[in-house]
Order: structure tokens, then sequence, then C-alpha cells
């Protein structure tokens, strides 16, 4: 069924982010096309780390074409400041660019992983995927997440359980400017964690305070260690660290447009 919508199309440039979505259109566009697809992989600030390792190691393991791109979204003051709609302005521009790279190579359309699930979320990018004219197949084929990973892991792709890595920049509560020193601070801190074998874990930067967030039943086991967490956030440049008691769920900095 996945594999149809590509052969219609004939040719096309998938953006991959590293993640399981994009991943598996990007298994099934090898599939269906061959040499005629080529998967895009943005390199940004704003990105999750080891996501250009995870789309470079799965199209090795793959073997379909991939290039990486260079874009840098705090170049936008735009996007710096950081509305409620700053995911429309970032895909926008980065949907833009990647249309232009497909239009100069000859494929016919840009294609995209959102999937069925992300109709029930706050979602402002999805305007700039109609607006662009990229191409939504898992979404438009209703496929949702959890069977998006079923089918990654009966391909074999090894991303099938990577955890939603969404941007950096959905750290930072809207309003609040996104900063190169901000990103840096939470990317290490979510590190820090993720070293301690805590898992989905989301760093919430308000300024001099950081909100940590860790699934509900690992809360005990943070606060158990808390002293040394404290001092590794202090040492970041945060001066209080806080626990989230409602523990990770996605999107909590959107319950605020509600």
């Amino acid at each position: 069924m996945l594999l149809a919508p590509f052969r219609q199309w004939g040719s096309a440039v998938v953006a991959f982010s590293g993640g399981v979505d994009s991943g598996l259109l990007c298994a099934a566009a090898w599939r269906a096309l061959g040499s005629r697809m080529l998967a895009v992989t943005v390199s940004s600030p704003v990105e999750s780390a080891g996501d250009v390792t995870s789309a470079r190691e799965l199209a090795e393991l793959v073997g379909f074409p991939w290039l990486v791109v260079d874009h840098d979204d705090l170049d936008n003051p735009a996007f710096a400041a950081n509305p409620p709609d700053r995911c429309y302005i970032c895909k926008r521009a980065r949907f833009q660019r990647l249309q232009e790279l497909a239009n100069q190579k000859g494929f016919t359309v840009l294609v995209e992983g959102s999937n069925a699930d992300d109709r029930g979320d706050y979602r402002p990018g999805m305007r700039a995927v109609l607006e662009t004219g990229a191409k939504s197949p898992l979404l438009d084929l209703g496929f949702t997440k959890e069977e998006i990973r079923t089918m990654a892991r009966a391909l074999e792709l090894p991303i099938w359980n990577r955890p939603s890595a969404p941007c950096l920049a959905t750290r930072f509560p809207y309003g609040s400017p996104v900063t190169r020193e901000g990103l840096r601070q939470v990317a290490e801190g979510e590190r820090y964690l993720s070293e301690l074998g805590f898992h989905s874990i989301r760093v919430r930067h308000y300024g001099d305070m950081a909100r940590l967030e860790v699934l509900s039943e690992e809360i005990e086991r943070l606060g158990s260690m808390h002293e040394s967490i404290s001092d590794m956030f202090k040492s970041l440049g945060f001066h209080y660290a806080a626990v989230d008691l409602t523990g990770y769920r996605r999107g909590s900095l959107n319950e605020v447009l509600e």
C-alpha cells in the first residue's frame, strides 16, 4: 500500500529526520523507486543529538541515496522569537528549500513523514506542508505511530523503536526566545539524564530554571538523585531544577494554548 504513491509519483525527495516515520518512508521509496529517490536530512542547531547519525546509519544499511543540507533556523528572527506558530515558520522555510532542491535535481515531489496521530496534537507545521505542496503518504493512508513502528520492525529497520525526538526548540515556552546557549543547556541536560538511564526525557527551559520531565514511574528515582542532578544543572547555568510531577507527556508546552 505504501509503495503505490511513490510509484505513481515516479520520483521523490524524502525529508528524512532520522526518525521512524521518515525512515519508513525512505525504505518504501527506495523499494518503489530505487535511484529515483533521494533522502535529505536537514542539519541545524535545533535538532536533537544523534539525528544526523541515525539518518546516516539507516541510509548506509538500506542503501538509499542520502544528502545532508545545513540550515540554521536561528538565522531567522521570526523563528528565534518563538511564537506559537514557530513550527510553521520552521517547516515552511525548510520545505521551500527542499522543494527547490527537488526541482533543481529533477524530482517530482517532496515527501514528509506526518502520520495519523499528528491530527490529535497542535501542529502549526501542517499548514506549511499544505502551502509548499509536500506529500504526506503516512497521514493520507491513515497510518498511526504504532502501525508505523510495526511495519518498520517487520522490515528490520533498527530505528523502529527510536523514541520521538522533536527539535530542541520545543523545550522553550512560547514567547521565550530560542538561543544557542539555551539549546546547549537543554541538549547537555537531556544527554546527562539519558546517561543516568532515564527514558522519554524533556528539559524545559524557563530562563534560570529547568523543568524536568521523565516518565511518571521514574520520578521517584529522579528525586532520590536530587543533589547530584541539581549540581549538574547548576553547572549548566541554571539556578534551579524543578521536577514536573505530572511526568513526561507529549507536547506539554502546548497545554497553555488550550
